[in-house]
C-alpha cells in the first residue's frame, strides 16, 4: 500500500501528520491499530535474557578466575548455576542450560582451588617437615 504524498513536494507524509488541506473524512487514517514489532534478539539467542540465574552464574564464574577472588565469587557461581539450571528445567521455552553448567563448573573449579588448595598446600607442608 503506498504511502500518502505530500502535494508540495511529493515526499511522503509522516504518519499522522494533519495540515489544513486534509479532509475530515482522513480520520479513519489516524484511527488504525498500530502494530507492534516484536522485540528482536541481536545475539541470536546466544545470551539467556529471561534466565537470570544462569547468566549471573556464568559472569561470577568468569570473573572467579582472577585469583583469591574466586574464594569468594566461586561459591555463589555454583549456587546461582544450580538455580539457573533448575529454572531452566521448569521453564523449558528459556534458555540458559549451558550458562547454568558452565557457572557450575566454574564454581567447583573455584572452591578447590581457591579454598581446599591452600588447607591441602598447609596439611602437606607440616606432614612434610615432621
Amino acid at each position: 500500500m503506498p504511502r500518502p504524498v505530500d502535494d508540495d513536494d511529493d515526499r511522503p507524509q509522516r504518519r499522522g501528520r494533519r495540515d489544513e488541506y486534509d479532509d475530515e473524512d482522513d480520520d479513519d487514517y489516524d484511527d488504525r491499530p498500530r502494530r507492534r514489532r516484536p522485540k528482536a534478539d541481536t545475539t541470536g539467542g546466544l545470551i539467556p535474557y529471561n534466565n537470570s540465574q544462569a547468566l549471573t552464574a556464568y559472569y561470577v564464574g568468569v570473573f572467579g578466575l582472577i585469583p583469591c577472588v574466586g574464594a569468594f565469587l566461586g561459591p555463589a557461581a555454583l549456587v546461582f548455576g544450580i538455580l539457573g539450571l533448575r529454572y531452566a528445567r521448569r521453564h523449558p521455552q528459556t534458555s540458559g542450560k549451558a550458562h547454568a553448567v558452565v557457572g557450575i563448573v566454574l564454581g567447583v573449579l573455584e572452591i578447590l582451588f581457591n579454598i581446599l588448595g591452600p588447607v591441602i598446600f598447609v596439611i602437606v607442608s607440616l606432614v612434610n617437615n615432621k
